[in-house]
């Protein structure tokens, strides 16, 4: 089955470089962000890359993209802008979706794993969810636990829930397409 999405990066796109390497069929890369790591891993796999400053800009040539390149998704990997209601609304429903370093509800928005050793929670862990007009308020497709270690810093349980991240990420991927697909 041919997997058609395109996906949103900020930054070194580790999430794109898994769900690569798990063999989606990335259409498209746009960043916000010109000097994106994220952005040399697309063209190291002959993916066509875009970046826009202005986020007005950036999601009226999203829209175009997901018509011309006939993507069923869009996959917000690390991309640290929030999206406009008016471009939520524009593309049909629950077609746009993230990933989020916490056990959402809790701890939405920035620096997640920081506020989850802040306030001395015993687990975190990875959610996948629809995005919304809110910030990390959609849907919640997937969510996988990860127990917080004493010793963990901020740096070591990113490293630890990136691992999770990039398998539970594209297994949701593919089982999203392959529902739309059938």
């Amino acid at each position: 089955m041919n997997y058609n999405i395109g996906v949103l990066i900020s930054g070194i796109g580790s999430n794109l470089n898994a769900i690569i390497n798990n063999g989606i069929n990335v259409k498209f890369v746009v960043s916000n962000n010109p000097n994106a790591l994220g952005l040399l891993i697309a063209k190291k796999n002959d993916i066509p890359v875009y970046t826009f400053k202005n986020l007005l800009i950036l999601e009226e040539e999203v829209s175009k993209l997901i018509v011309h390149y006939n993507t069923d998704l869009l996959v917000l990997a690390g991309f640290m802008k929030i999206l406009s209601c008016e471009f939520i609304r524009s593309l049909p429903y629950n077609s746009i979706i993230n990933v989020h370093p916490s056990l959402l509800p809790a701890f939405q928005g920035k620096n997640a794993i920081i506020k989850a050793l802040d306030y001395g929670v015993k687990y975190t862990g990875v959610t996948i969810h629809y995005v919304d007009e809110g910030v990390d308020t959609g849907i919640i497709i997937d969510q996988a636990i990860l127990p917080i270690n004493e010793d963990d810093t901020p740096k070591i349980l990113q490293d630890r829930i990136q691992v999770i991240e990039h398998n539970l990420y594209s297994l949701t991927i593919k089982r999203l397409l392959e529902k739309k697909k059938s």
